[in-house]
This record gives structure tokens, sequence and C-alpha cells, in this order.
């Protein structure tokens, strides 16, 4: 009788711990079957900022574990079968950004060359289901902020060329054509250059991203656009009220355009507490970057602004609760994930690194998501927005020529 009243309480307290074991093993083998495609690493930018050997790809080996939160053991553990690499240019750094963009999409495709027996660039989604059966990673391409474009639809269609497949319309900066979340909003959304940006984009087959910019910019990209958009690492503003994250409008009128919300980890975009927080530091840090073009400089003001500060720390729990949000008020077809790995030192606990989606799966799964829902969130709903990009691009190539428009004629800026 003894025996069996210490047996018991062992039992039950076993119980959780093997629960927990049997939905990270379901989210595992469900990982090997199902690319997960995530929609924002700025491993780049983390190459190139490297406080050793700054820009050397070489030199920044991710064939061992990396200073930051990316590498290719830790991409295995992680279940990724395909990335979109943010090839970021900051918006306030002054001026260069055509330079750098290419500097960057330069760095970007010598990094992925560097270890063909795991990554290989991807073009199409057709060359993601291809590269992620060969058991490589299949790589992408994303451009972030339209800054880079300098005005120029010729340099829009340059970068595709390179092999760029989003662009984020803005980053934290308003540009001459479309306003930024975040910053001072000047054209109430798209200009009618702005809307021939999306226009472009549309006939050329590179997906819209739409973090980072305002509500009226969402809703006229929304109009404008054949194809369906992205937004590559944003989270429901219902859930955290920061003007990067998502309003419950515009999840509400994804499921006509067909795009898909790429819920982010960043704990300031998640947690309500850490935003509070974290939000008036931005500011500042802003601020003191305006204008600021070296890049060791511009990080270095970033972590002075932050130092000593201690944000409440985010969970899983909070990044499935987002999810969540966007699967009931946008619908199953229309949620991805985008971690911002590399770019984003707020990761919630227990998603501290590329290795973690495990961790969220599992925690979707003990919540009673089918495979079909996941399969979906992982990777299926972003790869069936690229192929319908893919598509309508077709078309309109054979509708019309490319665009010779300049934000001079549309919008009488000189």
């Amino acid at each position: 009788m003894k025996r069996a009243a210490l047996v018991l309480p062992l039992l039950l307290l076993a119980l959780p711990a093997r629960a927990e074991d049997a939905a990270l093993r379901h989210a595992r083998a469900l990982l090997k079957r199902a690319v997960l495609i995530d929609g924002h690493n700025d491993l780049p930018w983390a190459i190139r900022i490297a406080k050793e050997r700054p820009g050397d790809v070489a030199a920044y080996d991710l064939r061992k574990r990396t200073p930051g939160a990316t590498d290719l053991p830790r991409l295995r553990l992680g279940g990724v079968g395909g990335q979109f690499w943010s090839v970021f240019v900051p918006a306030d750094s002054g001026s260069g950004f055509a330079r750098m963009q290419l500097e960057q999409l330069e760095l970007a495709r010598r990094m992925v060359a560097r270890y063909p027996d795991a990554l290989e660039l991807a073009l199409t989604a057709a060359d993601v289901e291809r590269i992620f059966r060969s058991g490589k990673i299949a790589s992408l391409l994303g451009m972030e902020g339209g800054h880079v474009l300098e005005n120029s639809l010729g340099a829009l269609r340059a970068y595709y060329d390179l092999g760029a497949r989003y662009l984020t319309i803005t980053h934290g900066t308003t540009t001459d054509w479309a306003d930024a979340a975040g910053s001072t909003a000047r054209h109430g959304g798209l200009t009618p250059f702005g809307e021939e940006v999306v226009r472009e984009m549309n006939r050329l087959g590179m997906l819209v991203d739409l973090s980072h910019v305002t509500p009226d910019t969402m809703e006229d990209a929304l109009r404008v656009s054949a194809a369906p958009v992205i937004f590559s690492h944003s989270s429901a503003y219902a859930l955290c009220k920061v003007p990067r994250n998502v309003p419950d409008a515009v999840l509400s009128a994804l499921p006509k355009n067909g795009g898909v919300v790429m819920v982010t980890f960043v704990g300031s975009f998640v947690s309500q507490p850490a935003a509070d927080v974290a939000m008036p530091l931005w500011e500042k840090v802003v601020a003191r970057s305006a204008g600021v073009s070296d890049d060791a400089e511009r990080e270095r003001l970033y972590k002075e602004t932050f130092a000593g500060v201690t944000l409440p720390k985010a969970t899983i729990a909070q990044v499935a609760d987002h999810v969540e949000h966007v699967r009931r008020i946008a619908g199953p077809g229309h949620v991805g994930l985008g971690g911002d790995y590399d770019g984003n030192d707020q990761v919630p606990e227990g998603m501290e690194d590329v290795s973690s989606y495990p961790n969220l799966f599992a925690e979707l799964i003990r919540r009673g998501w089918s495979d079909q829902d996941l399969t979906k969130l992982a990777g299926a709903n972003v790869l069936r927005a690229l192929r319908q990009a893919e598509a309508v691009a077709a078309r309109l190539r054979k509708e019309r020529p490319p665009s010779i428009a300049t934000i001079e004629r549309l919008d009488g800026k000189k």
C-alpha cells in the first residue's frame, strides 16, 4: 500500500512530460515531410556586420555554431526546408541604397553557393519543391524596403533578375511613394507611382511584401495587386498593438487576395508588455540613427539605447496565439511563419534560434491543430501564393511590356 502511494504520484508527474514529448516527436516527423518555409531571416546582414571579418562569408562558417541564431546544424534541427534570406538595407542610412542592395544580393548568393551540399538558390515554387525533395534547403531572396529602388522600375527589374523574389514595400521610413509604419505618413498609402511599383512586381512575379507598411498602404496594395501579397514577418495587431502588426480589417480582406501573413517571433511584436517597453526605445534608435551610414556605428547606437533594459519575455504560447488569431480571422490558408532570426534579439522563450520551430508546432499540436492545417502553416500557403504570383506574371507579361513610368510623370515629383 505504501509503495502504491509513492508510485501513483510519480506516474502522474510523468504524464505531462510524455505528452510533451509525443507532441514534439509529432512535430519533428511532420516537418520531415512538409516543407517549412520561413519568410524572413537576416543572416546576410549578420554576416555583413560580423565583429570578426565583416562581410566574409567564409569566416562566418555556417557548418559550425555561429554567434547568431542561424547555422546549418540548427537549421536541420529546426526542420527548415525553405528560407527567404533577407537582403536588408537600412532605410535611414542616408544614401547609397542601390549600391548596398547589390552588395547584399551578391553576399547572399555567395553564402548560398558556399554550401552546395546544404543550400540551393530557388527562383520559383517548383524550385523550392525540387530542392526540398533533394534534402537541401531552398534559398530564396527577399529585399526589405522599397527605398532600394531609388524610384526606378528599371532597378526593380534588375533586382528580380538577380534573384529577388519579394520586396517589402517600405522598411521603417516612408519613401517617396509609400507610407511606412512607425514613420511619418505623407501619402495616405501608395502614390500613383507606388501603385505602378505593385503592378510591375505583379508583371515580374515578385511577391509584394506588406510588413513594415501602414494600414492605408496595406489596403492600397490589396486593391491594386493582381497577385497574392505576403507579410513576411508580422503579427496580429489585435493581440499586440504596435504599428508593425496587421489589423483585423486587413486580415479579413486577405482571403479575397489570397495573401499570407507570416507570423513573426519578435518579442515586442508578440507581447504587449514587451512592446510597451521596447517601442519608445525603438523611436530613440531611429532618431539617433538617422543619416548614419556606418553599419558598425548604427549597431552600436542600437545596443547603447537598449543597454541595461530588460524586456518582459514573450512566450511560445503568445506566438501560437497570434498564429491562431490570423487563422481565425483570415483562415487556415492565409497564415505562415517569419521568424526574423538574426534581425531579432527579442526572441520568445523556447524560440531562441532556428532550431526552435518544432517547439511551436508542438504547441499547436497540443491545441488540436490538424496535420493539414500545420502543413499549410509550415509552407504550403506561401508556396501557393508564390505559384499564383508566377501564374499572374505569365499572363501579364503577354498583355503588357515593362513599365517605363517614372515618379516624375506619375506623381509630379522631381
